[in-house]
């Protein structure tokens, strides 16, 4: 078992390495609705040119935040009060879950200095089809005005070019945690499954 783990990990390591490599746009964005676009940031060992990162937002507040983005941007936030063990704070209507810091001072320090950092000219958006996400919002998703955007979904949806169906979660009413490991022999999340190396180099076939 521990050869076998040592030979999955490091073909881990090589599978991410190879994706650095093939990597050519390094200078972009990407605005994301939960922690999908924080590990491809890691994956890529780049650093975090947008405040979404280590949060997740609502799929019906992230979508409408993305429509008028650069007024969010211009917005201070205010703390709410929440059962949650994570702090949670209010953009301009839009609920922000800052899961993965302890203080609400914190999560506001690190969106103020990444939100400096967001290069404009190159934007990706990234949603996924969960948390209150409906066929409507799927829908308004793909009516959003950016060229790269993608929504994961656990369904097919034929009829929205934007959306990438991700197996496993056919059974579900939405998608399931995507950065979470497959059952098998080699190493792949379920988000692997997206070639977001040639989705972040501008192939329109993804």
């Amino acid at each position: 078992m521990y050869v076998t783990d040592k030979i999955k990990n490091l073909e881990w390591k090589l599978y991410r390495e190879r994706k650095r490599r093939a990597l050519k746009n390094d200078h972009f964005s990407i605005i994301s609705s939960n922690c999908s676009g924080t590990v491809i940031y890691s994956d890529l060992h780049l650093p975090y040119t947008s405040p979404t990162v280590n949060l997740s937002i609502g799929m019906n507040d992230f979508v409408k935040m993305v429509k008028n983005l650069r007024w969010y941007m211009e917005q201070e936030f205010t703390q709410i009060e929440s059962k949650e063990k994570y702090p949670v704070g209010l953009l301009g209507g839009v609920q922000v879950n800052f899961i993965h810091y302890k203080t609400f001072e914190e999560a506001v320090q690190k969106w103020e200095e990444r939100k400096k950092r967001i290069n404009w000219d190159d934007l990706f958006i990234i949603g996924t089809d969960k948390d209150g996400c409906t066929l409507e919002t799927i829908r308004d998703f793909e009516r959003l005005p950016y060229k790269n955007k993608v929504i994961f979904t656990h369904v097919e949806y034929p009829e929205f070019p934007s959306s990438y169906y991700i197996k496993g979660f056919e059974k579900e009413e939405e998608l399931g945690v995507i950065i979470y490991f497959r059952d098998r022999f080699l190493k792949r999340r379920y988000l692997d499954d997206f070639d977001y190396v040639r989705f972040l180099n501008g192939s329109d076939d993804c």
